[in-house]
């Protein structure tokens, strides 16, 4: 299932990438995560419990980053486990500057296997573009944090669900 959008921040490109490349911040983004470990500045790993309409799955997902071209481009790859579903997901962004403000364009491409997956694109299509949404409600108040001058918290190697929500 393919995913893409746009959106726009109004900060510099450079508070934008410098968000999106840092994974203590992009751990706030996660729907549901519950604890979250950095390997290094490509790799990383959370275990979530992703909400799925009138239940949740508990995954855990292993993030690398494949590629990247600073400050514009950069491509990840994840891949999750839970009991009853596999998921992998391949998503990318290209940053633009348009005069104060930061041009995301993102896509992503989702797949899972399993009962879950089983469920059929028509069912999982609005829960996938929900937590999209949410993704980028995150990433957006991320952003307006890093443009004020907010800096990240300072990095753990795993973080509880008390501050996921």
């Amino acid at each position: 299932m393919k995913v893409a959008g746009e959106r726009s921040f109004e900060t510099a490109q450079q508070t934008v990438w410098e968000v999106l490349n840092d994974p203590a911040r992009m751990a706030k983004t996660i729907p549901g995560v519950e604890s979250f470990e950095v390997q290094d500045e490509r790799r990383w790993r959370a275990t979530c419990n992703i909400p799925l309409g009138l239940g949740s799955l508990k995954m855990r997902i292993k993030f690398d980053k494949t590629e990247e071209r600073p400050i514009e481009f950069a491509k990840l790859q994840a891949k999750g486990e839970g009991v009853g579903a596999i998921m992998s997901m391949e998503t990318q962004f290209h940053l633009s500057s348009a005069g104060a403000e930061t041009r995301m364009q993102w896509e992503a491409d989702v797949s899972i296997a399993g009962p879950v997956g089983s469920m059929g694109q028509r069912v999982l299509q609005p829960i996938v573009q929900q937590q999209v949404a949410n993704v980028l409600n995150a990433l957006h108040a991320q952003v307006q944090e890093a443009a004020r001058g907010g800096s990240a918290p300072a990095e753990e190697p795993t973080r509880t669900g008390e501050d996921a929500g």
